[in-house]
């Protein structure tokens, strides 16, 4: 996917995010916000997998089971939900360490206990 298609694929599911947040506001389970955005992104056409297994390599072994990711859309796009207070760098660490694994440039990380969400979107970007 060239990089006007993937800012193409965020904007719309930053758009989803907006419209699942309108309808249902803060204070919801992550699971919740996960299931609702996944149907607004499927109802667009875009291909969603969630809870995918990232393996890591070290020295030979595969650890199968070393990392899950909340949402991969359309193999290009990763999302990270997160309902917590306030974001930490912690979890901009994590979104850049799964890119970095996967292979992929962008991430978002969307904390959902946000009075406006515009405020709980973070960019991640893998600089390849």
């Amino acid at each position: 996917m060239d990089r006007e298609e993937l800012e193409l694929l965020a904007k719309e599911s930053v758009d989803c995010v907006f419209r699942v947040h309108r309808a249902l506001g803060p204070g919801l389970l992550e699971s919740a916000y996960q299931a609702c955005l996944t149907h607004e992104l499927e109802k667009r056409g875009h291909q969603v997998e969630s809870e995918v297994l990232l393996p890591i390599h070290y020295d030979g072994l595969k650890i199968e089971k070393a990392y899950r990711v909340d949402m991969l859309i359309n193999n290009a796009l990763l999302i990270e939900n997160k309902v917590t207070q306030e974001l930490l760098p912690v979890h901009k660490s994590q979104v850049s360490t799964y890119l970095k694994l996967s292979e992929l440039r962008l991430g978002l990380l969307i904390n959902w206990n946000t009075r406006l969400i515009k405020n709980g979107i973070s960019r991640v970007v893998n600089n390849l």
